[in-house]
């Protein structure tokens, strides 16, 4: 809270004055909420230019991902846009780190660095230092972890079908050993988050998932797992193919989200509701609170029902149930990233770049709800 409040005060008092003694223009609350961020993450700091180089120069790449930046955070369409609006607004381009208008490079050289970004990760290395740096030293209360659909603008690939030999059925014969194949979940077990990651698919494909009013949902594309922290933080984040179910995603984000983060706390829904997931939390040093999945198992549900009926009866509502509730957090992340951080105008293609394009909406997120604790 120091570190921020300190910032947000050296924002107020001495950049808000300054910039607008340059600009000869008020600032509006859109221009004040990107030179907040801009002043908090300090992407430029993590782009490298090279000093020998073939071809155009790249010597505006650190301000092309400000430029990045304040697309998400005024939730622009494309990048055509951005460049409309950076010619047009004086105050906006002295921002990102251009005098001139001329000086602006072409749409093409914004491609150009965006490629660069995704194949560098920068995004990714920006939200875990700034996650790191202000969020680090804190103990969490609850990590609420959910998924959400991400629309792409491409094909889906189609999946391969494997022949596997038929199961022979009944039981063994005497001295016969018969290999089980490990699930997924399994397997990860003894992996670590980089192989976790590695092994997840990343193509794009047709996933289906139910919505909160009880109706099925498909869409072509990917799908996007987050853990967020109390007050709305996105703490890590991965993507994944769309038809990749929730629970396949979660160890390799509880162990993100653990070296970044001390949490006490893990709210999923019925999802996750897996032995293998549940074991791992405790592992962490975590409490896991999950939604029960009967999985179809009638009387299972029935005792489900009968016990939240004498609850009710008795006027009592269990402590874990009252924590689930908190699982909001990361719902609302989700609304916010596509409403107001483009997460719903993916225009890119591949996983890489529609990864980055996503990080810099989380990046913009995470910033404001940060700052939120101090304005």
């Amino acid at each position: 809270m120091r570190k921020l409040s300190q910032i947000w005060f050296e924002v107020q008092g001495v950049l808000f004055p300054f910039i607008e003694k340059q600009v000869e223009e008020p600032l509006t609350e859109k221009l004040k909420h990107l030179i907040t961020t801009l002043e908090l993450i300090r992407i430029e700091d993590m782009v490298r230019v090279p000093q020998y180089w073939q071809g155009r120069s790249p010597r505006y790449r650190k301000q092309i991902a400000r430029a990045f930046v304040a697309k998400a955070v005024y939730n622009m369409d494309t990048t055509r846009e951005l460049i409309d609006r950076l010619k047009i607004s004086p105050a906006l381009r002295r921002i990102c780190g251009w005098e001139k208008i001329s000086d602006i490079p072409h749409e093409s050289s914004f491609s150009r660095a965006f490629k660069e970004f995704s194949e560098s990760g920068l995004t990714q290395i920006v939200h875990s230092r700034l996650i790191k740096q202000y969020m680090g030293d804190k103990i969490v209360g609850h990590i609420s972890r959910d998924s959400t659909s991400i629309d792409a603008r491409e094909k889906s690939v189609r999946k391969l079908k494997i022949l596997k030999p038929k199961k022979k059925r009944g039981r063994p014969k005497k001295g016969e050993v018969r290999i089980k194949e490990l699930t997924r979940l399994e397997r990860q077990q003894s992996m670590g988050a980089k192989e976790m990651l590695e092994e997840l698919p990343k193509a794009c494909d047709v996933g289906t998932k139910m919505n909160s009013k009880g109706y099925k949902k498909s869409w072509v594309g990917y799908k996007l797992h987050i853990d967020a922290a109390d007050g709305h933080i996105p703490i890590s984040c991965v993507l994944t193919s769309a038809s990749l179910h929730d629970s396949q995603a979660a160890l390799s984000l509880a162990e993100l989200t653990s070296q970044r983060v001390t949490n006490l706390y893990d709210l999923m829904d019925s999802a996750y509701d897996s032995p293998i997931i549940k074991q791992h939390s405790r592992s962490l040093g975590h409490v896991p609170i999950i939604d029960v999945n009967p999985r179809g198992n009638k009387k299972r549900k029935l005792e489900l029902k009968e016990e939240a009926h004498r609850f009710g009866v008795i006027n009592f509502k269990n402590p874990a149930d009252i924590r689930y509730n908190e699982r909001s957090n990361v719902e609302r992340v989700n609304g916010r990233l596509k409403d107001e951080f483009g997460g719903k105008m993916v225009r890119v293609r591949g996983y890489a770049k529609v990864m980055t394009h996503l990080m810099f909406g989380i990046i913009a997120l995470t910033s404001d709800q940060l700052m939120r604790f101090v304005t």
